[in-house]
C-alpha cells in the first residue's frame, strides 16, 4: 500500500477508531447528519488500497449513484488519491491501481446480479449494506454467506442505518448486546457505534438547528437523537420485511388511493391468505403529478392480475380508467370505514417485500392523534397514509363484520 498521511481534522472523531475496526459484523447507525457514510466512504477507499475488496449494496440499485457511488468518489478526491485508482462508471467499479483490489456495487433488487458479482482478484472480504432498514433478513443472509474464499484479510459485513423501530431484525438480530446509555457496545463478533449530528464536525449551523428544531416527536428521536424509534402514537406495529413470492393471476388484491399534484397517487399490489391472517405486499407505485393517461400506462402490467379498488371519492378517474382498460371500481368506503379498516389490519401479520420502501415508511409514521393535553385520540392523523389507504381499499372485501364498533380506544389498543 502507498504510504498516505491522513490530516487529524480529515474523519470526524467518534470514528477514528474504527478505521482499523476487524469485527465481523460492524453497526454503524444513529441519526441524521451523523456522517456514518461519509466516514464509511473515506474507509472503503483506504481499505481498497490495502487490498480488500467491497461490495457496496443498498435496496435499490438506482439510489446508489447518488448515495454511495458518489461519497466513495468525493472521498478518493478529498484523501488527493484520485490517480491511484481506475474508476470504470459503466460496469460500476472502482479498482485500486497498486494491487487490483476492486469497490462493487449493486442493488438487491437485482438478485442474479448480486449471487454472480466477484471481485476481478481475490475473494470478497467486505460487503457494506447502506440504509440497512431497507434490506430484508433474507438478503442479510445471502450477503453474509458470499463473504467465503481464501483472503489474507479477516471479512467483514457492514450496516449503517438511521434506526426505525425495535421490531426490525436488525434490532432482533445484534443489538442483546447493546446499552441505551452508552454509544458503543462489543462482543467478540459485533461491534455497534451511535452518531448523531454532534460528532460531525463538518454540519453547518443551518444543518444543526434543522435538526435541533424537529418538531416531529418520532423524528426529533430518530433522526435528531439517533434512538430507536419507539412505536409510542404509532399505529402499526405488526409488519416486517421479507422477501416475497411472485404475484399469482386470480389471488391478488389492488388498491388505488388517486392524487395527483402535493399529494401522491398510492398503488399496491398484495395477496391475503385469511386462515393465516397474513397480508403479502408484493409491489407499489407512488408518485405525483400523474395524468390519468400515465397512470394507466403504469398499471397496464397488472391489468391481468385482476381488479383495482379505487378511492370512490373521484368516479371520473375511476371513468377514465376502466376506458383505457384498467379493471377499476369504486372501494365502498361508508361510515367509520378508516378506524374499521385499521382495527382489522392490526389483527393481520402484514408483511412487506423489501421493494415496498414507500409503504414501509408510512407504517413508520402513521400515528393517532393528540388532543391539546396529548392524549391520544381514537383516529389517526391525516398524513403519510396514501398507500395505507391504497392497502385499505384493496382487503375491504376480506374485511369481516363490517359493521363492527370500532369507536371505542379500546377496541383500538389505546
Amino acid at each position: 500500500m502507498p504510504r498516505i498521511t491522513l490530516r487529524g481534522d480529515c474523519i470526524n472523531k467518534a470514528y477514528r477508531p474504527h478505521l482499523n475496526n476487524l469485527h465481523r459484523y460492524q453497526i454503524y447507525f444513529g441519526g441524521a447528519g451523523s456522517g456514518k457514510s461519509v466516514f464509511l466512504a473515506t474507509r472503503c477507499v483506504l481499505d481498497t488500497l490495502r487490498g480488500r475488496n467491497t461490495l457496496v449494496v443498498r435496496q435499490v440499485a438506482r439510489t446508489l449513484r447518488n448515495s454511495c457511488w458518489n461519497e466513495i468518489l468525493k472521498a478518493m478526491n478529498q484523501l488527493g488519491l484520485n490517480r491511484l485508482f481506475s474508476v470504470n462508471k459503466s460496469e460500476w467499479t472502482i479498482t485500486a491501481r497498486n494491487n487490483g483490489a476492486q469497490i462493487l456495487f449493486a442493488g438487491l433488487d437485482d438478485v442474479e446480479k448480486i449471487k454472480s458479482i466477484t471481485p476481478a482478484r481475490g475473494a470478497l472480504t467486505d460487503v457494506w449494506i447502506e440504509e440497512a432498514t431497507e434490506c430484508a433478513y433474507t438478503d442479510f443472509k445471502q450477503l453474509d454467506k458470499r463473504l467465503r474464499g481464501l483472503s489474507p484479510h479477516p471479512k467483514r459485513l457492514t450496516l449503517s442505518f438511521n434506526p426505525i423501530a425495535r421490531t426490525h431484525w436488525i434490532y432482533k438480530e445484534f443489538f442483546s448486546i447493546w446499552r441505551d446509555d452508552r454509544v458503543y457496545s462489543e462482543s467478540p463478533q459485533v461491534s455497534i457505534l451511535k452518531t448523531t449530528y454532534r460528532d460531525n464536525r463538518f454540519l453547518t449551523p443551518e444543518d444543526r438547528s434543522a435538526l435541533e428544531n424537529e418538531r416531529n416527536p418520532y423524528y426529533y428521536q430518530v433522526y435528531t437523537l439517533g434512538n430507536w424509534g419507539v412505536a409510542g402514537d404509532v399505529i402499526f406495529t405488526n409488519w416486517r420485511c421479507e422477501a416475497l413470492p411472485d404475484p399469482v393471476p386470480g389471488e391478488c388484491r389492488m388498491g388505488l388511493d388517486f392524487g395527483f399534484a402535493a399529494d401522491p397517487c398510492g398503488f399496491l399490489l398484495l395477496r391475503y391468505e385469511r386462515k393465516e391472517r397474513r397480508v403479502w405486499v408484493i409491489g407499489e407505485i407512488k408518485e405525483t403529478g400523474l395524468t390519468n393517461l400515465a397512470l394507466s400506462r403504469l398499471l397496464a402490467p397488472y391489468a391481468s392480475l385482476g381488479p383495482i379498488a379505487c378511492d370512490s371519492a373521484e368516479p371520473k378517474s375511476i371513468a377514465e380508467l376502466r376506458s383505457l382498460g384498467i379493471r377499476a371500481y369504486p372501494a365502498r368506503k361508508g361510515p367509520d370505514s378508516v378506524l374499521h379498516g385499521i382495527q382489522w389490519l392490526r389483527q393481520q401479520e402484514i408483511i412487506l417485500s423489501p421493494a415496498c420502501a414507500y409503504l414501509r415508511e408510512e407504517l413508520t409514521r402513521y400515528q393517532w392523534q393528540r388532543d391539546r393535553d396529548g392524549v391520544a385520540l381514537p383516529r389517526p392523523r391525516d398524513q403519510d397514509n396514501h398507500l395505507i389507504d391504497a392497502l385499505r381499499y384493496a382487503l375491504e372485501n376480506d374485511m369481516e363484520d363490517r359493521r363492527a364498533q370500532t369507536g371505542s380506544k379500546k377496541a383500538l389498543g389505546l
